[in-house]
């Protein structure tokens, strides 16, 4: 299988995972912004609003209703940063980190059930897995460029 095979299943799995996952999110759940937002901050830290989109491949105007309800809510406090006052430090709170953990419980549980069907070999290869896909997640390998009918130039 050469890579552009492998990337296609991989891709094509994931999709069907992701899929699945958000199924099992329970009713009035966060949404996927306010998860992405919590999960960077209890991830990497207290940083700016600007890091956080960086970081998540987003504009940083696309989030600000996402940081507002989250600072709304308590689930993260925004400070002025020491280094340049006219910058905000966002920090997930205590009830933060307790409601991201209630919100991801039901897809752990269902998830774990899941993987509680698979062989321990199974079980092994996929939590080798996730820390290659976190690897992948965080590469900066430039995709090839190809044109529309999928043939390389």
């Amino acid at each position: 299988m050469d890579t552009d095979d492998a990337a296609r299943a991989l891709l094509d799995g994931m999709l069907r995972l992701g899929s699945r996952l958000r199924h099992e999110r329970p009713a009035g759940s966060l949404t996927t912004n306010k998860i992405i937002v919590l999960g960077h901050l209890r991830r990497n830290g207290p940083c700016t609003p600007s890091a956080v989109a960086l970081a998540e491949h987003q504009q940083p105007q696309a989030l600000t209703r996402t940081f507002n309800e989250l600072e709304a809510d308590g689930l993260i406090a925004r400070e002025r940063s020491e280094a340049d006052r006219r910058a905000s430090i966002l920090s997930i709170t205590v009830a933060g980190t307790q409601v991201l953990a209630q919100d991801l419980a039901e897809r752990v549980g269902w998830l774990s059930a899941a993987l509680g069907t698979l062989t321990e070999t199974e079980q092994q290869l996929l939590a080798l897995s996730a820390g290659l896909l976190n690897q992948l997640a965080d590469a900066s390998a430039t995709p090839r460029r190809t044109p529309a009918d999928g043939s390389a130039s």
